[in-house]
């Protein structure tokens, strides 16, 4: 009888395990949406510095550049004024030749207490070896002046943040090239 009664017991667990009953449904899934990332925390901008991010990715692809790499287009139109966007945000310097992307580089703007402009300004000096009154006659290679207060691009230290007394600077190669693309007057956009 107690054989009976064990095996009776173990058939009731093993059939209670196998109810009969409708399962509860479960939701689906929703269908995987594109998430646009969040907007960066400009201070200020006119939309110049996003829409060049956007033309890196369409000229370039996803880039992921260390600090001192930058991209040239393999050709670069000859038509066109040239134009500067700088991303204090992003640290990055963008070249337009007319409305097409040429170029983008890494940089090391203005650090804290000695910040880089915001603004719109204009190429009004260019000398190939340029020295800081300010700063101890430090080298500027490549220097385009673009404010009145001396803050210029140069080639410099490029640590990839924000290190440099208020200039921006540039890798060195990338600085060369860009000197031979602009000119008097060559627009600057600074947002950040």
């Amino acid at each position: 009888m107690r054989k009976s009664w064990s095996f009776v017991a173990c058939a009731a667990l093993v059939l209670t395990g196998c109810s009969t009953a409708p399962q509860p449904k479960v939701a689906a899934a929703p269908a995987a949406v594109a998430r646009t990332p969040a907007p960066l925390p400009y201070r200020w901008t006119q939309g110049n510095a996003p829409q060049a991010h956007q033309d890196m990715l369409a000229a370039f692809g996803p880039l992921h550049l260390r600090p001192g790499q930058y991209r040239w287009l393999p050709q670069v139109p000859a038509d066109g004024d040239a134009r500067v966007v700088i991303d204090l945000l992003t640290q990055r310097f963008y070249v337009y030749r007319g409305e097409k992307l040429v170029g983008v580089s890494t940089i090391s703007s203005g650090k804290k207490g000695k910040e880089t402009p915001l603004g719109l300004w204009a190429v009004m000096l260019k000398k190939k070896q340029g020295y800081s009154r300010k700063y101890d006659n430090a080298p500027m290679p490549y220097m385009q002046m673009y404010d009145p207060m001396g803050i210029a691009f140069h080639a410099g230290p490029n640590p990839g943040y924000p290190a440099s007394h208020g200039c921006v600077r540039l890798p060195l190669k990338f600085a060369e090239r860009l000197f031979g693309m602009t000119r008097m007057g060559t627009k600057v956009i600074v947002e950040g």
